[in-house]
């Protein structure tokens, strides 16, 4: 288990970090497309479509990082009045409910992202299939930290955030 958790914890900590980097990455590319803008009346022609490609890269990544930290909505204003037992068969439902979410992703993200990869980008001609990528790599990161949830290994990083408030 402390091997698992190891290596979890090192792909997610890539996992995250290329997240962040595209994060910077957006908020520079667009911090320098307005000042070129305004101060200099000049845009780079590529500047808004890797800012979209950045963007739809950092919420996807950032979808399967909430499931990591657990932060996706819950009711717990009615699971508080179950039982502890029904409240554990549901956290495993939940956790095979969002592996199949995962599943679907990779399937699916995988069949747009081969579709996709003939026609290109007008500005950077990279191929479409950029922009859909993301979709298979969240979607194996979602199913990889449902199925740890699933058998209890806790790779969350950012615990009690809403405590400090």
């Amino acid at each position: 288990m402390k091997t698992t958790k190891k290596l979890a914890l090192a792909i997610d900590s890539l996992f995250e970090s290329i997240a962040l980097i595209g994060l910077l990455s957006m908020v520079i590319i667009v911090t320098v497309q307005v000042m070129t803008r305004k101060l200099l009346n000049f845009v780079f022609f590529w500047s808004e479509e890797i800012t979209l490609l950045l963007l739809v890269w950092f919420a996807f990544m950032g979808i399967a990082i909430g499931f990591r930290e657990k932060i996706h909505m819950g009711i717990d204003s009615f699971t508080n009045f179950l039982p502890k037992k029904v409240n554990k068969i549901l956290d495993k439902v939940i956790d095979a409910s969002i592996f199949a979410f995962g599943l679907y992703l990779v399937v699916q993200g995988w069949e747009f992202t081969v579709a996709m990869n003939d026609s290109t980008l007008p500005a950077t001609k990279l191929p479409n299939s950029v922009g859909y990528a993301v979709m298979p790599v969240t979607g194996v990161m979602i199913c990889i930290y449902s199925l740890l949830q699933f058998f209890d290994i806790d790779t969350r990083r950012h615990r009690n955030l809403e405590e400090g408030n």
